[in-house]
């Protein structure tokens, strides 16, 4: 039976004795706790509202003391119900005196107290306002910007040095990235562009047809397959692809402390990791790009030739006539952006992961949507400009 009263309680006898918590005032500023019995998890332990309230009841209790000789046993269970009342001492100006306390007990206290709370180990009580969450959210969106863009400048200067010679890397390591973006690629890229192909020919077949226009269907898939759509078909296949495949091997070896004993023994991660990814995926992107070009060109023949009539030879002499060098060379160029917002997106995420195997899986998702999402945008920015430029 647990007794909290002011000096007039009791506890009744037993084999083991049940916690019991008696306060009284020795003056008007200081109140004395007196702590008896066992206090352990498996014992029902006394309500600190009780003494709070004990608190609150006196005229202006400036000093908490204890007296502890009566305890006869103690474990964590003794800790639980002190912490919540030195933060409520320590919020209310009180002077939390643990010199009374068992032998041990104020160190642990002064150790729970010095080493901060994990972020996110309690979750916060209540509903939480919608404007808060609001701009919670602008705030996060604002420094992730700042935090990219200093990624990038990061990545720009390690460039600036590779090209005077001065960055330090492994070249076998590019090699080996640029086998896995670009050879190792070509399966699914082949798949997705001439299937994207027929998709543009029938659509245009279907329409053009009606008014004895299904030549131009060839117009149609060659200026959007060289310009548009090889270019960033090929870019989101290698954002779901090599850009979590980035952040994953990236944020492994950021949980594994692998980063951090590289740039203690000297290197610069953002030269010896991020610089061969991104060169790897600036020259392999533009040639994934002409061969989804090539592949989509040749998914448009298959609907073509049979739905309207037209022979091999008529569908690819129209695309000859119809598709300028200009388009060419603005999908090669597209292309080579999408490849570099790939590998930084991919690497940031994955060396400014967490460090734990949830966090590495967050890192991977975020690598994928980010790239996409910004290869969308740059399209939609490349687009209006060249058109704007008249190129």
């Amino acid at each position: 039976m647990k007794v909290l009263s002011k000096d007039t309680g009791a506890t009744s006898a037993a084999t083991v004795p049940s916690p019991e918590c008696r306060s009284r005032f020795l003056s008007t500023e200081i109140l004395e706790l007196t702590l008896s019995g066992s206090w352990t998890l498996m014992d029902n332990l006394p309500d600190l509202n009780t003494v709070t309230d004990t608190i609150e009841s006196g005229e202006s209790v400036s000093r908490i003391t204890f007296q502890c000789t009566g305890v006869s046993d103690w474990d964590s269970g003794l800790l639980i119900f002190l912490m919540p009342l030195a933060v409520y001492a320590r919020n209310n100006n009180i002077h939390f005196d643990a010199q009374g306390l068992p032998a041990g007990v104020d160190k642990l206290l002064h150790l729970a107290n010095v080493v901060p709370e994990r972020k996110g180990a309690r979750r916060v009580a209540g509903k939480r306002s919608f404007l808060a969450d609001v701009g919670r959210d602008v705030i996060d969106g604002f420094r992730s910007i700042g935090e990219s863009l200093a990624f990038l400048g990061g990545a720009l200067i390690a460039l600036t040095r590779m090209v005077r010679g001065r960055a330090v890397f492994q070249h076998s390591e590019l090699w080996r990235i640029m086998e896995q973006t670009g050879a190792r690629a070509l399966p699914i890229v082949s798949l997705v562009s001439f299937l994207v192909g027929v998709i543009l020919a029938f659509v245009g077949a279907v329409q053009l047809k009606q008014f004895g226009a299904g030549i131009y269907v060839a117009d149609l898939v060659g200026i959007a397959m060289t310009r548009e759509m090889g270019a960033i078909m090929a870019g989101i296949i290698m954002a779901g692809r090599t850009g979590a495949s980035f952040a994953a091997e990236l944020g492994s070896m950021t949980v594994n402390q692998e980063i951090d004993a590289l740039e203690t023994s000297g290197f610069s991660s953002m030269e010896f990791l991020v610089l061969p990814r991104m060169l790897a995926l600036m020259l392999m992107m533009p040639l994934l790009a002409v061969y989804a070009d090539l592949m989509g060109i040749l998914g448009g023949v298959v609907v073509a030739v049979p739905v309207l009539d037209l022979s091999a030879g008529q569908y690819f002499m129209e695309i000859y006539k119809s598709v300028s060098m200009a388009d060419f060379l603005a999908g090669i160029f597209m292309a080579a952006v999408y490849g570099v917002i790939v590998a930084v997106v991919g690497c940031m995420r994955g060396i400014s992961c967490g460090r734990s195997a949830q966090a590495v899986g967050t890192a991977t998702t975020s690598a994928v949507v980010s790239a996409i999402v910004l290869i969308v945008i740059a399209c939609a920015v490349m687009t209006v400009l060249f058109n704007a430029m008249g190129f």
